[in-house]
């Protein structure tokens, strides 16, 4: 059965019991649920559980210290906070001077890495260096660090960590004797107290002069590199895939700086994040070590912003080529003789957009999507590709926020068009792609953002404010991806041939925005998010034929404790630790009720599709499925409301055993949320269950998940 058949079953299925059906369900009216198991969908792909990352070194990497290779110069000056306040996530403090004015001075010549590396002119009393602080650490955690130095014979060097103000509240190491060739010098530092704003210190004495070529200090528990509470919690957490390096951050990204010795690794600044430094201390093969360290799938982006057709076709051969190939064996010197195996590749990201670095007309860059894949399957036919797509919805999405103003007025002109945008016109990229580029797409990508406060005013062409009640609200996220869908069988009338391929949907962004109006961020509900990813998987699952693979934006977030290490989930990472523990190759079956899901205010194809999302069990949404042994019957139940539901269940063509259980997350109240350092108050509670209730009670603001096995199907 595929997609089609699989909806249609239930809508026909809701259509037999008139009489039942009902505008809504009250907290005091029980709904009836209906679920069929001879209806079956497609198993659900382990990559819906996948985690975006953007830009190549993020927050998992255990790196404490920001521009370790010096790509801006140390000055003296007030650093500067970002004009634009959408840029302070990624404000860091960088080394500043110590000693007088022209202590520090940036060498060109003799640059360890990079284009310049600070020469420090020395003092015979008085030390001279450089200082980083603000930093976070924990106290009786031991730290690992490496430093890089030259300098002349009377150079006297220590590295100091100092984390209070009295004289036993730091920790000195003395540097061995410098030659004028750059060395490295381990050390290792074990702070007595945590705290948030310790110092690194490189310090001199004596005569002469000497350079810093790079520097690092790491947790010493760290694991290859990444922070190993969170490697374990993302194990944990179930991911299945991770894409990297995502976001607008691709379109300048050369992936050959992420080869080779890290320190040796250049520095660049990101034009597309406010200069902020990306230190490639991540590339492929620290990437790749993730991936397995996880147990996750790579997806990795491809630069079609500043790269070319062969580059892409470079990269490919540097992870899928054997050793006698000219990648292949740049692989193997920098120490993996064994390919990758490489499958899935993301083609550009949000090409569509003119705030993308390399954004070229939409009748160039079809061009260059053939130009680019050509090459890269010439290298390994194997390999699955995504185009940077956006359908009609995406597009009218990214209009609706321009003329919000909800972005940089740098980053877009002015939109003048009325919105949505109109199928088959030059604004409907996914229409276009897909009578250019059909050979050359296996998925789709699309990027499905929710504004759980806003809706669009078709008739005043912009988002306002709405005061949804919070079913509708948590509902917001889901209905864009059903967009997506009402958008894809828009093409399949224009296109009919797009039935015989095997195109799906790759969701690699999703997620709520907490913007209004007012162009302000306001907090949402704590348990907000995690209802409304669960309605969101929710419909992907029933579209399981259809989708490859997605990526919730804010997935590999986590809650983190003052040395940045992870030490438990955040609500929403709850919530997908539920899911995916029991839902990995399940197969949705079809589920029917007697009171149909409401539409969300907003605008068809702008913020919304034409046809509601959810199973018919308004206020409730009802997801059923078979393990992917089909030993063992789920349901997931979300009650997006704050009073009680009850439903009754009604089962066709398959029969459970007694004994079963229940998985809940239902927290005292809406604004429910984890804390570090705090007990969890989103939570997992599991319970035996003697038998199906014939009325099954929901409690508020939850999602449960019934689990029985099948004793006949």
């Amino acid at each position: 059965m595929n997609r089609r058949e699989f909806v249609v079953s239930a809508v026909a299925g809701a259509a037999v019991w008139p009489r039942e059906m009902k505008a809504s369900a009250v907290a005091d009216e029980v709904i009836q649920v209906r679920v069929d198991g001879s209806a079956s969908g497609a198993p659900i792909n382990p990559m819906i559980f996948g985690g975006y990352m953007e830009p190549a070194t993020t927050q998992v990497w255990a790196e404490i210290l920001t521009d370790r290779k010096f790509a801006k110069a140390i000055t003296s000056e007030p650093t500067p906070l970002p004009a634009n306040p959408f840029f302070r996530r990624f404000f860091g403090e960088p080394f500043k001077p110590v000693g007088p004015e022209g202590t520090v001075e940036m060498d060109t010549k003799l640059a360890y890495v990079g284009k310049h590396s600070p020469r420090i002119k020395l003092d015979s009393s008085q030390p001279h260096g450089i200082r980083q602080s603000r930093l976070r650490i924990a106290g009786g955690k031991t730290y690992d660090g490496r430093i890089v130095l030259a300098g002349d014979p009377g150079a006297k060097v220590i590295v100091r960590l100092v984390w209070g103000p009295g004289s036993g509240d730091s920790q000195s190491i003395t540097i061995p004797a410098l030659t004028r060739e750059y060395k490295k010098f381990p050390f290792k530092f074990t702070p007595g107290a945590d705290t948030e704003e310790a110092k690194l210190e490189i310090l001199g004495t004596g005569a002469g002069t000497f350079h810093v070529g790079a520097v690092s200090l790491m947790p010493a528990d760290n694991t290859q590199g990444f922070h190993s509470g969170m490697i374990r919690l993302f194990k944990e957490e179930g991911f299945k895939m991770f894409k990297w390096p995502g976001g607008n951050f691709v379109s300048t990204y050369d992936y050959r700086d992420g080869l080779g010795d890290r320190d040796k690794r250049p520095p660049r600044l990101q034009p597309m994040w406010s200069d902020r430094i990306e230190s490639n201390d991540v590339g492929l093969h620290e990437f790749m070590a993730l991936c397995r360290l996880v147990g996750a799938e790579p997806d990795l982006a491809i630069d079609t912003g500043f790269g070319s057709a062969r580059e892409a076709a470079e990269q490919v051969e540097y992870c899928n080529g054997s050793i006698h190939t000219r990648m292949g064996r740049m692989r193997a010197e920098n120490g993996h003789p064994e390919p990758f195996h490489v499958r899935y590749w993301t083609i550009g990201n949000e090409m569509y957009g003119p705030w993308q670095y390399g954004h070229m007309s939409l009748d160039q860059y079809w061009v260059k999507h053939n130009y680019i894949v050509d090459a890269m399957k010439a290298i390994d036919p194997n390999i699955k590709v995504t185009v940077s797509g956006a359908s009609i919805c995406e597009k009218s999405v990214d209009g609706a926020e321009k003329k919000g103003n909800f972005f940089p007025s740098i980053w877009e002109p002015p939109i003048t068009e009325k919105l949505p945008y109109e199928f088959g016109s030059i604004n409907d990229w996914d229409g276009w792609l897909l009578q250019k580029c059909t050979n050359n797409i296996d998925n789709l990508s699309e990027h499905t953002y929710a504004y759980p406060n806003l809706a669009f005013d078709a008739e005043k062409q912009l988002f306002v404010d709405v005061q949804d009640p919070l079913p509708l609200k948590a509902r917001k996220l889901a209905n864009r991806i059903g967009g997506a869908f009402d958008c894809w069988n828009r093409y399949v009338e224009k296109m009919p041939w797009l039935k015989k391929t095997d195109i799906k949907f790759v969701f690699d962004e999703w997620g709520n925005r907490p913007r209004s109006a007012d162009g302000q961020n306001h907090p949402l509900p704590g348990m907000l998010g995690p209802l409304s990813y669960a309605l969101c998987l929710h419909e992907m699952f029933r579209h399981s034929d259809m989708i490859t693979a997605s990526c919730a934006t804010g997935g590999l977030r986590l809650l983190t404790d003052i040395s940045g290490d992870a030490v438990g989930f955040p609500a929403e990472g709850v919530l997908m630790k539920l899911l995916q523990t029991r839902f990995l190759n399940a197969v949705p079956i079809a589920v029917d009720g007697d009171s149909p899901q409401r539409q969300v205010r907003g605008t068809d194809f702008v913020d919304k599709g034409p046809t509601p999302t959810g199973s018919p069990t308004y206020p409730l949404d009802v997801l059923a499925a078979f393990s992917g042994d089909r030993k063992r019957f789920l349901l997931s139940v979300v009650n997006p409301t704050e009073h009680r539901h009850s439903f009754t269940l009604k089962l066709k063509a398959l029969k459970l055993r007694e004994q079963g259980k229940l998985c809940q997350i239902a927290p005292p109240s809406v604004n429910s949320a984890n804390e570090a350092g705090k007990e969890a108050v989103v939570k997992i509670d599991e319970t035996e269950q003697a038998g199906m209730p014939e009325t099954i009670r929901v409690p508020p603001v939850s999602i449960s998940l019934y689990e029985f096995e099948v004793e006949s199907t």
